[in-house]
């Protein structure tokens, strides 16, 4: 367990995280009223690494790249970055984006299992229970669209790869030493996402070209700068602080906070097998983030 300060840190952080990708998902569809995935994706990844560039700059940090670090940068910016944005854009070409979330957000039960083959790491007790609920909250949230899925095979496998994807790239950051890089290591991950996303969206782009209204436009810009820039950044940060597995849980409130969201924001069903995965979610970030109270001594 992180020492007190950085799991307080964590916390806060994780809070942070949770409200800005949370919200993210029912201003994503907003966004994708005009414009294209494919569009949506490209202006995001331009103006996301533009500005963490420049904020980097006037932080005075060191951009350069030291040469050592450039493969373990190539990788993490492939399965963070851009396999998550290509096979997310992919899946909701076959089911609705709220459920190539949930399929996606399987990411901490798969990095529990590369953590165990490849990090050598063996979840304590409480980690082991937490993925329970985790799996339960995505399984709650999954089955009653399962017909949805079944019309779809291609969709579940591109949800289930970024969330693959996206676990690989976690194992990258957490096993390397990026050398006291800051703000400048998101920067470069997203912008080295932009050509793999280039090319899969020459692929697979309608090119139909629109005037966009003011309301896409500043919501894409939105997206841009907060749960992108800021969002990618405090995960990191939060990569950081804490052990891998526990990490990876904290993750799995996000869709639960994005279903909430679209149905204040879009009037979204919510209902019971959403209620119910929640409290599975904050069960599991219980028993993953929360220190157990010790059992006092008897005098």
């Amino acid at each position: 367990m992180p020492d007190r300060s950085a799991h307080t840190r964590a916390l806060a952080l994780l809070a942070l995280l949770t409200l800005v990708w949370g919200t993210n998902w029912p201003l994503f569809a907003i966004a994708m009223r005009e414009f294209s995935i494919w569009t949506f994706r490209v202006i995001v990844v331009i103006v996301a690494g533009a500005a963490l560039f420049a904020v980097a700059r006037l932080r005075g940090e060191r951009l350069a790249v030291p040469r050592h670090l450039w493969p373990a940068l190539l990788w993490a910016s492939f399965f963070n970055i851009a396999l998550w944005n290509i096979l997310t854009a992919a899946a909701v070409r076959y089911i609705p984006s709220g459920q190539a979330a949930v399929l996606a957000y399987t990411m901490p039960l798969w990095f529990a299992a590369i953590s165990m083959l490849f990090l050598r790491e063996r979840p304590g007790g409480r980690v082991l229970l937490a993925l329970v609920f985790g799996a339960a909250s995505v399984a709650l949230l999954a089955v009653p669209n399962l017909r949805i899925y079944a019309d779809a095979p291609l969709g579940i496998l591109c949800g289930l790869g970024a969330g693959l994807g996206w676990a690989l790239g976690t194992a990258v950051q957490k096993r390397t030493d990026w050398g006291g890089m800051g703000l400048s290591l998101t920067a470069w991950q997203i912008a080295l996402s932009l050509p793999p996303i280039l090319v899969a969206s020459a692929f697979f782009a309608d090119w139909i070209w629109i005037v966009p209204s003011w309301t896409s436009v500043l919501t894409t810009i939105y997206i841009a700068l907060i749960p992108m820039s800021i969002g990618t950044a405090t995960w990191f940060a939060i990569v950081g602080l804490l052990p891998a597995n526990i990490a990876a849980l904290s993750s799995i409130v996000v869709p639960i906070v994005a279903m909430v969201s679209g149905k204040l924001l879009l009037d979204e069903p919510l209902g019971a097998p959403q209620i119910a995965a929640l409290a599975c979610a904050v069960i599991a970030l219980a028993l993953a983030l929360l220190k157990p109270v010790p059992t006092p001594r008897p005098s």
